[in-house]
């Protein structure tokens, strides 16, 4: 893609609202790994994962199943935060919702800090996971309705970029902070960001297209037109969302805009626009429902596929997974390996729409069960070359496509009317997966034998690449539901607004 093509729609204040939204899916990066490199001194293992020597730190001693469950509760929380996410963002808004966000992610970490014993470490986690669980959910859906029509697959991808970026930050922190007491201040760090989000929120408006969906269409140009430019046609971009209304445009819309957070409660637009809102569809429906219930299975499995091809294995306990066979090198490895994802990812953001969301997911599938193969026998017959090379193959085939792609696919295989569900359950299945991976990879790796337990990684790689083949449909350059789906125009019963890809 030709970045001439599409540097022109941004503008300074859209690339500010990026950032700041993006800060939710930042934390659930950080969040995952910050335990990753510090693990051995927290846990009183060690004194430092550097050679020189210092006093003994301050520590909480964990045998493998406590270090799990201290790292498994935050999926408990993501899983919290996933479900009550995405019907609280339909009902008060996105902007709201990135709100009440903030809380947990600035009460967690500070609970995860000043904790004494692991109890009071899981609580912190817990409340941590649910910041994090919950802006997967509603950053994804904000992005895709603040971006540029034809780049809603490159500005989804910053989703996961963020997060990669979360996870390098963290490991950047532990390589430098592993020792003494200082492994506080890495999970201090978190809650700093949660605040650096809450005073960006201040200044960020809400999504256009849930404005426009609440009757107020002259409120949702306006935020349009500070997000695009005043050189940039809107038109055919709020044509695409479908609504109508007949309320005039005044001089209190325009105040609303400078002070979008005294947002009143969304009052009745025109005829039109009650239609819309009373079409919204709740989680129990877009499971039960054959209008929805196929789209939520898609997103569901490839939800899954990006957790149980073992993404966060390496991700959360890279560092003692490879620390025998690397020695004092495994946690260089792990802060190169967090590197390469974060580039991998920006490089590869432009591919889901130039090639298309389905091949990247094969492409990036293929090469993480592969990279599994070649990681179980390095570990298997000690070959640390095999095993670097394949850690940095794995980690660049997630960022290809399983990384962004996923968190794309709700807002294009449903209408607006259920994307909140759908996603709400896509990140569900996330977190459980999420949960099974930071819960049982240590204890499995252990009572199966090191490295082993690739090979189980390598077999889920093979199901979730036929799922793709036989399930997923192609989204990109499709303008409606009936064209993704292959239906007969004008079967589904409730319209999907058009897409312009």
């Amino acid at each position: 893609m030709d970045p001439r093509t599409w540097v022109k729609d941004l503008t300074p204040y859209f690339i500010f609202v990026l950032i700041v939204s993006t800060i939710g899916p930042f934390l659930f990066g950080f969040h995952l790994a910050e335990l990753n490199t510090p693990q051995d001194v927290i846990t009183c293992k060690k004194q430092s994962i550097h050679t020189t020597q210092s006093s003994l730190p301050q520590c909480i001693p964990m045998n493998p199943t406590e270090i799990g469950a201290v790292s498994s509760v935050f999926t408990l929380g993501g899983l919290a935060g996933a479900l009550a996410a995405g019907p609280l963002s339909s009902r008060y808004g996105r902007l709201k919702a990135m709100f009440a966000i903030a809380l947990p992610a600035i009460v967690g970490p500070a609970f995860e800090a000043l904790s004494p014993n692991i109890a009071v470490m899981s609580i912190g986690r817990f409340l941590s996971g649910i910041g994090a669980g919950a802006s997967t959910v509603v950053v994804p859906l904000y992005i895709s309705e603040v971006s540029p029509p034809k780049e809603k697959g490159l500005f989804g991808a910053f989703t996961q970029i963020m997060i990669n970026m979360g996870i390098f930050i963290a490991q950047l922190l532990g390589f430098f902070l592993s020792h003494g007491q200082y492994w506080r201040i890495i999970l201090a760090a978190g809650g700093m960001f949660g605040l650096a989000q809450t005073f960006g929120l201040l200044f960020t408006p809400e999504s256009p297209k849930w404005s426009a969906d609440q009757g107020r269409l002259s409120l949702a140009r306006k935020i349009l037109r500070k997000l695009r430019g005043h050189k940039f046609d809107i038109e055919d971009e709020v044509k695409s969302w479908g609504v109508e209304s007949s309320e005039p445009v005044d001089e209190e819309e325009e105040t609303l805009l400078q002070n979008e957070n005294s947002q009143p409660s969304p009052s009745p637009g025109s005829g039109a626009q009650k239609e819309i809102n009373s079409s919204n569809v709740g989680m129990i429906q877009v499971i039960t429902d054959p209008q929805y219930n196929r789209a939520t299975l898609a997103v569901i499995v490839i939800m899954l596929a990006q957790q149980l091809t073992g993404i966060n294995s390496i991700v959360m306990y890279g560092v003692s997974l490879l620390s025998k066979l690397l020695s004092s090198n495994s946690a260089t490895l792990n802060l190169g390996v967090s590197a390469l994802n974060v580039f991998i990812t920006a490089l590869c953001a432009p591919l889901a729409d130039s090639l298309g969301r389905k091949p990247c997911l094969l492409a990036s599938i293929f090469g993480m069960g592969t990279s599994s193969i070649l990681l179980a026998i390095g570990i298997l017959k000690s070959i640390s070359i095999m095993s670097a090379v394949a850690v940095l193959t794995f980690v660049a085939s997630f960022g290809v496509g399983l990384g962004p792609v996923p968190f794309i696919l709700s807002s294009e295989l449903v209408g607006n009317e259920a994307v909140g569900a759908v996603q709400s359950w896509a990140l569900a299945a996330n977190w459980i997966a999420t949960f099974l991976v930071a819960q049982f990879f240590p204890i499995l790796n252990e009572a199966i034998g090191q490295g082993k337990i690739y090979f189980l990684f390598a077999a889920l790689a093979a199901v979730f690449f036929t799922f793709t083949v036989w399930w997923i449909p192609e989204t990109r350059g499709k303008t409606s539901l009936d064209e993704v789906w292959g239906r007969e125009p004008g079967s589904s019963r409730v319209g999907r607004n058009e897409r312009e890809d």
